[in-house]
């Protein structure tokens, strides 16, 4: 009998009232299983001095308490890692998980016009859905992925790993970039290549415009807006940056300036970003203003020991050592700027910047290994935790929920052999990892993961 000759929408109307009257008596949802996760230390994302003992309550997808022998409730299971340091997911605050380009000789990376022409949104989004559950077997719980991800390829696979399709870090989104005109690539010749341009940036000349390019964002769904000052062959005006944090702001969306000329960075500062991402060239006369702003500065160096894989592929023994010495001349004044920033009084937060193959690791291997570059500059390692943590978190304007172990917030949990308090590279040594409430990794044996509850 179908539904209309037999259900008329008085009677339809009275048997769903009463049903939804009737259900809630027998269907309560079972409360989720509260989860005692036990380390040896803890390091909260804030305190130099770790806990000992240390206990994080579970319970769904958030905690319930922190501290150290803290009593656990009958009927809690509990997984006891051991002689392990357990510590805030980290944050990667500049990640390209929809770029992964392949390296040619001496290093070099092939160029990112070819790489975009060959490759369709979806095909990268598939791709950043492989790098994104590599990056959070590391570790790295959480990235703000900064642009190079095709038409909005960013947004699809946040909104992916939301929804449960597939597992990764928990993403913010920036949409394409604003730019001058040309975006980041190399000058190309004729009509047809200028899609090529639209597919990665959105091209901003003068300040309405980029009060569009901000809009037009938001629109797309991003978290924060990323904006290419200079280019190599234009710089975007104090106007049109202000025109972009105005508009950005008012939406409640952070704004990341690719700087890495003394004239961008000047103007992107005065205009009031967020952070200043790269910044290779950092003038003097710039920092104070970024300490009083509480503008992030997001130095992308990597350690010196990247250096040791430039001109492997050299034809002579003389460009080889050329080469190397190039980059260890770059490392070392980036380790500068940073010493330099940090004295000032300006705050750090940790992005890796990886877009390309990394032979030999996973893109999460390679991602974490950038942080030993801030403690080969000098940088303590609870500094170098913090930059990574909350530091982080604070600059992604996700503080309320991420970047430090505290009752509310997202259980997500590292946990590496060692002490990373004391050698950042302990960070390598992943042994446990949980996004708010699951457990994504762990390398106990098979006797240790039962994690029994308590009698």
């Amino acid at each position: 009998m179908a539904l209309g000759s037999w259900c008329s929408w008085r009677r339809c109307s009275a048997v769903l009232w009463l049903w939804g009257l009737l259900l809630p008596l027998g269907s309560h949802a079972a409360e989720p299983v509260l989860l005692a996760v036990r380390a040896a230390r803890l390091f909260d994302g804030r305190s130099a001095k770790p806990l000992t003992d240390a206990v994080v309550l579970v319970q769904g997808q958030r905690i319930q308490a922190v501290g150290p022998s803290l009593s656990i409730p009958k009927g809690t299971r509990v997984l006891d890692l051991g002689d392990v340091t357990l510590l805030p997911g980290l944050i990667d605050a500049h990640s390209h998980l929809l770029t992964n380009l392949a390296t040619g000789q001496g290093g070099e990376s092939l160029s990112l016009e070819l790489y975009v022409a060959r490759r369709s949104t979806a095909e990268r989004a598939l791709l950043g859905a492989k790098l994104g559950r590599e990056v959070l077997e590391s570790g790295v719980t959480t990235v703000r992925d900064l642009g190079n991800s095709g038409v909005n390829g960013d947004v699809a696979l946040r909104d992916a790993i939301q929804r449960g399709w597939v597992v990764g870090p928990r993403i913010s989104a920036s949409t394409r970039a604003l730019a001058p005109v040309g975006g980041q690539f190399q000058r190309l010749q004729g009509a047809a290549v200028q899609g090529l341009i639209e597919q990665e940036y959105v091209t901003v000349t003068g300040a309405e415009e980029a009060r569009r390019a901000v809009r037009q964002a938001v629109y797309d769904g991003a978290d924060c807006i990323k904006v290419i000052v200079d280019n190599g062959h234009n710089v975007l005006s104090t106007e049109e940056l202000k025109a972009i944090v105005e508009e950005a702001h008012r939406g409640n969306r952070a704004v990341a300036a690719h700087t890495t000329r003394d004239e961008s960075i000047r103007s992107a500062v005065e205009a009031g970003v967020d952070s200043i991402e790269h910044a290779y060239s950092l003038p003097d006369d710039v920092l104070a203003p970024m300490a009083r702003k509480r503008i992030f500065l997001v130095p992308t160096d990597g350690p010196l020991s990247e250096c040791d894989t430039f001109g492997s592929d050299a034809r002579d023994e003389e460009t080889r050592v050329a080469m190397k010495a190039r980059c260890q001349k770059f490392v070392t004044k980036g380790h500068e700027r940073l010493r330099k920033a940090v004295a000032a009084g300006v705050r750090v937060a940790a992005g890796s910047d990886v877009y390309v193959e990394v032979a030999g690791r996973t893109r999460g291997e390679a991602t974490v290994r950038y942080l030993s570059a801030y403690a080969e500059a000098g940088l303590p390692p609870v500094e170098v935790l913090r930059a990574a943590t909350a530091n982080a978190a604070e600059l992604l304007r996700m503080q309320d929920r991420v970047g430090t172990l505290e009752v509310g917030k997202f259980a997500d949990l590292v946990a590496v052999g060692g002490n990373p308090l004391k050698d950042v590279a302990a960070l390598r040594q992943v042994r446990f990892v949980m996004k708010g409430g699951q457990v994504v990794v762990d390398a106990r044996d098979a006797e240790g993961r039962a994690g029994a509850p308590t009698p």
